[in-house]
């Protein structure tokens, strides 16, 4: 185990029972510009690591790569990669994008401070995957006319109902989209052990016109992946003429679960302590 460093940091990708095998550490690829990945002993745990460059993890050079949208998507990339190094031998609890520390004795010490904790979420995320869903209203053209309205109007008050009609279809179109999100939420939930909500994504981020109206992620035991893709596969289908588009993905580490068991949201079907 290491001592401090001036040039490198301990950064930890994730932690888990079993130790991963050293092939699967050794053929991943960390952080640019850091050392090989590494498991260490840590109590009855295990803790992937790998030794980066202080200087470019450090403080202000950190935060700024973390506000480049490129490099952002690398170290994220890398820490993926990471992640399911150590995910080849089971349940991982992942570690969140930039944890480090100042050596090896550090991170140990901090695994073995909530090893209990730690091992109580691994049975939880043992056999189960995350699947992410977002649902989008539909797009559309927009309603027609404009300001030309006006100029064939008979009067003024006749453009001005027309104004408050569009606004109220405008209306009644999102709450019906909203009221079709929830609908979604509600069936998946069925084949969820637990789900949450992640803050909806703006039109800058999605690229898409149309408002994020969910952004949420499910974990699903392995045992009910397929119920809960038939389930997902029948919504996207009969959305054909519903107000609202649906996209998902998975199955996937349990990112948006690593984490106390209290903040997940879930449903009553959790079951396994």
């Amino acid at each position: 185990m290491s001592g401090a460093r001036r040039d490198a940091v301990t950064y930890a990708f994730a932690v888990t029972r079993a130790r991963p095998p050293a092939d699967a550490l050794a053929a991943a690829a960390g952080h640019e510009g850091g050392g090989p990945l590494r498991a260490l002993g840590a109590g009855r745990l295990w803790l992937v690591v790998q030794d980066v460059p202080a200087h470019a993890f450090a403080g202000d050079r950190l935060t700024a790569r973390l506000e480049n949208p490129d490099e952002l998507e690398s170290c994220a990339r890398a820490h993926h990669r990471g992640v399911e190094a150590a995910a080849r031998q089971g349940a991982v609890v992942p570690f969140p994008l930039a944890t480090m520390y100042l050596d090896d004795r550090n991170a140990v010490r901090a695994v073995t401070d909530r090893e209990t904790s730690l091992r109580a979420l691994l049975d939880r995320l043992r056999d189960r995957t995350e699947w992410a869903v977002k649902v989008h209203a539909a797009e559309t053209a927009g309603p027609s006319g404009g300001a030309g309205d006006a100029a064939g109007a008979v009067g003024g008050r006749d453009y001005l109902s027309r104004v408050s009609a569009r606004r109220r279809t405008v209306r009644e179109e999102h709450e019906k989209a909203l009221a079709a999100a929830q609908a979604v939420d509600h069936e998946l939930r069925r084949y969820a052990v637990a789900a949450t909500r992640h803050r909806r994504q703006s039109e800058q981020f999605t690229g898409r016109k149309a408002p994020q109206l969910l952004n949420a992620a499910y974990l699903v035991e392995d045992a009910r992946r397929a119920d809960f893709a038939r389930a997902l596969a029948r919504l996207v289908a009969g959305r054909g003429h519903a107000p609202v588009e649906i996209s998902a993905s998975g199955p996937w580490i349990p990112y948006s679960f690593a984490r106390p068991e209290r903040e997940w949201h879930g449903s009553p079907q959790e079951a396994r302590a």
